[in-house]
């Protein structure tokens, strides 16, 4: 199937969870528009193509190559993409993976996929509609791009998609806005969403690209939604922990049980009853999304302490410590 036959692809697309769309208006405005977003932590960008105009398509390729060249690790999807020929195009210039519109030349996306498959480029169909689904999976290919999204019944009809084709991956786009992006997010069988909401239009037309690099740096932190999990401070022995805990329940009312290896207060505080990572003990940074934390907080050069990883009953990450003391403290990251 499609997630294993391009794997790679695929991660990323996960990992990166947002996947914007840059409608080339002029390549040099193309290539300002991903510097802005790379420099935003979003190194990942949707480059619209269309049949109907081959000079617009000409100028979605040469923003291709143009942008490509510029940011050589940046993730380039060509969108829209309706024939062959501009999914030929598209990869030659940089792209990495190709969007098969649904409304494509012939009526019929299986021209592009086809051709795709056979030069093996990572192609992902638009599918709005069980039966289109079906048509994907018939091809071998798992992971959709649902398109439109809100047109085609929103979450709700995703939702019941996802039950009917329980192996399949979605990208939903198409009316996704920076209020509903993470409900989508939050469901098992998205793996990203792709629209124009982080490139708003009024910072486009003023050529305000220090703002569009700010709005990529909120919806990311957005999406990720850091936040305090709980505080745990370093005791030299279980009687100093318990003598601390009992400190913290008189003067708060916080409840003091008995955690195992801490004495916690209504788990926002743990007094180890030993010493462990970080000089005075750990911050507990909580995240929507752990593995995602991770890959950006990795793209942006922050390294990690691997053997700390600690994984649930399923094999998911859920708690794992960065390589970084501050103010006597470790920081580790926890799933939510």
């Amino acid at each position: 199937m499609s997630e294993k036959k391009f794997g790679d692809i695929y991660s990323k697309i996960k990992n990166y969870g947002l996947i914007p769309v840059i409608k080339p208006e002029g390549v040099n405005e193309s290539v300002k528009l991903a510097e802005a977003l790379a420099s935003g932590g979003m190194n990942v960008a949707e480059i619209a193509f269309t049949a109907k105009s081959e000079l617009k398509s000409a100028e979605s390729a040469e923003s291709v190559k143009k942008i490509s060249a510029a940011f050589p690790d940046m993730l380039i999807i060509a969108g829209n993409v309706e024939n062959p020929e501009h999914a030929k195009s598209a990869v030659e210039s940089g792209a990495k993976a190709v969007f098969a519109s649904e409304s494509s030349e012939s009526g019929d996306n299986g021209e592009v996929i086809s051709y795709c498959l056979k030069n093996n480029i990572a192609v992902i169909p638009e599918c709005s509609d069980a039966k289109n689904i079906e048509k994907a999976l018939g091809m071998g290919l798992d992971v959709v791009k649902f398109f439109p999204a809100e047109k085609s019944g929103g979450l709700e009809h995703l939702k019941e998609l996802s039950g009917k084709y329980p192996n399949v991956r979605f990208i939903p786009a198409g009316g996704i806005t920076e209020d509903s992006f993470l409900d989508y997010l939050s469901e098992k069988s998205v793996i990203a969403c792709c629209g124009s909401f982080m490139l708003k239009e009024e910072h486009i037309n003023k050529n305000d690209f220090e703002k569009i690099k700010e709005s990529a740096i909120l919806i990311i932190q957005k999406m990720l939604g850091f936040d305090l999990a709980h505080l745990v401070i370093n005791c030299d022995n279980a009687e100093q922990a318990d003598r601390d805990s009992s400190k913290i329940e008189s003067i708060f009312g916080l409840k003091k049980t008995d955690a195992g290896l801490s004495v916690a207060n209504a788990d926002i505080l743990h007094f180890m009853k030993q010493r462990s990572y970080g000089k005075n003990g750990q911050i507990a940074i909580c995240t929507n999304f752990i593995d995602r934390a991770v890959f950006y907080l990795k793209e942006a050069k922050k390294e990690f302490i691997d053997e700390s990883a600690r994984f649930d009953a399923d094999g998911n990450l859920s708690s794992i410590y960065l390589d970084n003391i501050i103010g006597g403290f470790a920081f580790k990251l926890v799933r939510k």
